[in-house]
């Protein structure tokens, strides 16, 4: 899908001390539970050995919490915490490799709960291994996923932490910006065809939390098709997108029917911070509050 390959390409001061400080946990006995996954099955949720992550949103999850010495196969794209890169690469984490990830013995896989996953998901049930889909696609998502992986890592303490820091820089950010003039933003996600960030996803909280309305809304998808015309009747007062679409805009004839891209107010936002939901939340918020409010004193 568009917006995971956009995903190839938190913390403030005190966040990324935690990262930095986090050793690696004893697991603490924890009795088993059940709970449903994002697939709507059933998992048993108790401390695990060897975990293979199959999602650049999970793996650094996994690290953060301290259990990174765990963790014994990742995606080919998981490329934070620098240490993640040290891990055996299973390959894509959509239609995974099935007996490449068998082959690194773990006693639980960790999957990206979408369609495309559900067939891998099967075969690894069926194969005796414990696996937990997880769609972490909005802030609240990211809450749940932190506490569950916790609870496999047999450290909810520390995954509350992490919740609890990242919340609680959101809500400065918010708190920050209530008071200043709301700007309406498109946030350009793709090129061609012309994809637009919706309202059904982290970024669309990002927008709302660093002070900005996003002028599509009023579609819930993650991202939604639409056309320069369309973008030009919205109006919007600044448009978002990552650098290198940034520059192409400005340059391009096409995109000067825009209001916004005339007036010079296109903005580059931050890959590295705001690509997934994640440990890096918190910063993204900042970041994205500090690109659209030069003016305020965002910390």
């Amino acid at each position: 899908m568009f917006v995971s390959r956009l995903a190839l390409r938190l913390f403030v001061a005190s966040s990324l001390a935690l990262v930095a400080c986090a050793g690696e946990r004893t697991p603490v006995k924890q009795s088993s539970a059940v709970r449903v996954d994002d697939f709507g099955d059933s998992v048993e949720i108790a401390p695990a050995a060897r975990i293979a992550s199959l999602s650049p949103t999970t793996t650094e999850l996994l690290f953060t919490i301290g259990a990174g010495a765990r963790v014994v196969g990742r995606t080919s794209y998981d490329e934070w915490p620098a240490e993640a890169k040290r891990v055996p690469d299973l390959g894509p984490g959509i239609r995974p490799n099935v007996e490449a990830i068998l082959a690194a013995h773990p006693d639980l896989v960790v999957l990206y709960a979408a369609n495309a996953n559900r067939d891998a998901a099967r075969a690894l049930r069926a194969a005796g291994v414990r696996t937990i889909g997880l769609k972490v696609d909005r802030i609240a998502d990211f809450r749940r996923a932190t506490a569950l992986l916790g609870a496999v890592a047999g450290d909810s303490a520390g995954a509350q932490a992490v919740i609890d820091s990242v919340q609680g820089t959101l809500d400065r950010v918010r708190t920050a910006t209530a008071s200043l003039h709301h700007p309406r933003v498109a946030w350009q996600l793709w090129d061609t065809p012309l994809l637009v960030l919706g309202s059904g996803s982290y970024q669309h909280e990002l927008v709302d939390i660093a002070g900005a309305e996003n002028v599509y809304a009023d579609d819930t998808k993650p991202n939604t098709q639409t056309s320069l015309e369309d973008l030009i009747r919205r109006d919007p007062d600044i448009i978002l997108t990552d650098s290198s679409r940034a520059a192409a805009i400005r340059r391009s004839s096409r995109w000067r029917g825009v209001r916004a891209v005339r007036e010079g107010h296109v903005l580059a936002v931050d890959d590295e911070t705001s690509s997934r939901a994640s440990v890096k939340l918190g910063m993204a918020a900042v970041r994205l509050a500090r690109l659209l409010h030069p003016e305020a004193n965002i910390r």
